[in-house]
């Protein structure tokens, strides 16, 4: 017994000893050079090193939507739980960095689509409605609303009303001095027929289009700017009091026309507004023919191309020659002045 409490003994010593001089040994290797310390820690990626690798693993595949991103950790479904774990200590929940602000039936719904295809872009499926409907109900509220992300990618959102409220910009400033903004602007006759054409879709028995454009039902009275189909399109008047709280630097403005017949095009000027890589080409879209309208190509894991909803594309009523060229006239110094505001003519009859 007495054996075998001196070996006990000798190797808890032994052991002691040893684990001593290890730390002296480290010691004097961090005393002799701490610049190495220093200079490992600043070598490191200020990115995550798992979010860099999902990040260049989407950028090769090119077909990822956000979708396939777990909601509850922002991890890419289907990794495995160390992989989940490790993604989970920098995906958060922050407020967004950009917002989709308009305009309504514009194609703000086809944008959002197309730039969740980016890997490094986070969005929020449906419309929040915060800084028009529910600013009430605070900014944590708010972000509890935007999906996870990951270090270094852009959350964001879309809701097309934002633009024409009155009380959204000052709300969106003091959320954000820095957030980029982003408008997709159509035609505003165009615009204002469409809109009318999403009515007649939910209130079949609504006047006429015609009726509704000018003042007292008639056609021969002034056009009737209250008509919300109508003023929408008075783009320059909402405009105005986005520029007194945000620099026309922070404004992307979509041109809708272009993102239906050249959807690579606009996109590559929005994830150059963004910051972002071009990942998004033309590879990704193709025209559908009955639909009049850009679809993705069949995505990852999927064995079908992916179209907007039945509502995108449907065939608009036809409206009187006259009415249109009325509109024209009316329109016209408006989309001048929004022109000059913006520095692009989007060239609208």
């Amino acid at each position: 017994m007495a054996k075998e409490r001196c070996f006990q003994l000798d190797a808890r010593k032994l052991f002691f000893m040893l684990s001593l001089a290890v730390f002296f040994l480290s010691l004097c290797i961090l005393l002799s050079d701490p610049g190495q310390v220093v200079e490992y820690w600043s070598a490191q990626p200020s990115v995550h090193p798992v979010t860099q690798l999902y990040r260049n693993k989407n950028a090769s595949a090119n077909m990822l939507t956000n979708a396939s991103l777990d909601e509850s950790t922002g991890a890419p479904a289907g990794a495995t739980s160390t992989d989940a774990t490790d993604m989970e200590l920098t995906a958060t929940r922050r407020l967004p960095q950009a917002l989709i602000i308009g305009v309504k039936k514009g194609g703000t719904r086809a944008l959002l689509e197309f730039l969740r295809l980016h890997p490094d872009v986070r969005a929020a499926g449906s419309e929040p409605h915060f800084f028009d409907r529910h600013y009430d109900r605070g900014l944590d509220w708010y972000r509890s609303l935007m999906p996870k992300a990951l270090d270094g990618q852009i959350v964001m959102e879309k809701t097309p009303r934002y633009f024409v409220s009155a009380d959204s910009p000052a709300r969106v400033h003091a959320m954000s001095r820095d957030v980029k903004l982003i408008v997709v602007v159509r035609d505003p006759i165009t615009r204002a027929i469409s809109d009318y054409t999403q009515i007649v879709s939910k209130t079949p028995s609504v006047a006429s289009f015609e009726s509704l454009s000018f003042r007292n039902g008639s056609t021969g009275a002034e056009v009737n700017p209250r008509w919300s189909p109508l003023w929408i399109g008075l783009y320059a008047r909402h405009l105005e009091r986005w520029l007194a709280y945000f620099p026309s630097a922070q404004m992307h403005f979509v041109h809708g026309e272009r993102l239906v017949t050249d959807p690579a095009g606009e996109m590559a000027r929005v994830q150059d507004f963004l910051g972002l890589e071009r990942i998004v080409t033309d590879k990704h879209f193709y025209f559908n023919q009955t639909k009049g309208f850009p679809c993705l190509k069949k995505l990852e894991g999927s064995s079908q191309p992916h179209c907007l909803g039945r509502t995108k594309g449907r065939a608009h009523p036809q409206i009187q020659d006259g009415v249109i060229r009325r509109l024209s006239e009316f329109y016209r110094p408006h989309n001048l002045r929004f022109y000059e505001m913006v520095g692009q003519d989007f060239g609208w009859q």
